[in-house]
């Protein structure tokens, strides 16, 4: 890796290869020139470690929007439920004391935001530019659909759009972030650039 991070990123649960990560890192360290970072599903917080590495010391935050309570995926009976997230009490998934606890391993709980609350709920009222925003929340057509649509115009001009787990062929994954990924491209928004493994990125014009 060519970065150095303040914490063990490998111990972190998630889903985030080391490349799109270190992309992550180096767009975000640019972008907190422009404005705030936001991302749009936290899980874990391994991504959230990358974007705040990168923004720490500059002016600007994280925001981590998040509802923790896991995507269709993640929860009980489904492929990429993990256990160690399940609070039987509620019988729901929650995966913000895992969060909390990357924050402060990583030494960025004076860096990152926290925001428990839906997509949709978050973008209400919201008015900060934004100087990136990625995207990485359910993969249901509906909530990627809503993630795309809540946050990217609070872009500012040279501001970057990332989108996790861009799969063109439908046999590879799940379609609903390329289907967004598309909606960017043909929205005369944005200048496209080269994608990384998975990560569809763009800059805002």
């Amino acid at each position: 890796m060519s970065i150095e991070l303040p914490i063990d990123i490998d111990q972190i649960k998630g889903f985030l290869a080391e490349d799109e990560g270190e992309a992550l890192f180096n767009f975000a360290q640019q972008s907190a020139q422009l404005g705030p970072v936001l991302e749009v599903g936290s899980y874990c917080g391994k991504s959230t470690v990358y974007l705040g590495a990168a923004c720490k010391g500059s002016p600007n935050v994280v925001y981590a929007v998040d509802h923790h309570r896991g995507s269709e995926e993640h929860q009980l009976g489904e492929e990429y439920h993990d256990p160690d997230l399940y609070d039987s009490g509620v019988e729901l998934m929650d995966s913000f004391k895992a969060f909390r606890s990357t924050m402060r391993a990583a030494g960025l709980e004076d860096t990152v935001v926290p925001i428990v609350a839906s997509s949709a709920l978050a973008s209400k009222g919201w008015n900060t530019p934004l100087g990136m925003v990625f995207i990485d929340g359910g993969h249901s057509e509906e909530a990627a659909q809503t993630d795309y649509r809540s946050w990217v115009s609070h872009i500012k001009p040279g501001g970057i759009l990332a989108i996790h787990d861009i799969f063109p062929n439908p046999a590879d994954g799940g379609q609903a972030p390329y289907n967004i990924w598309k909606l960017a491209k043909a929205s005369g928004l944005f200048e496209e650039l080269p994608m990384v493994n998975t990560l569809g990125l763009f800059r805002r014009k």
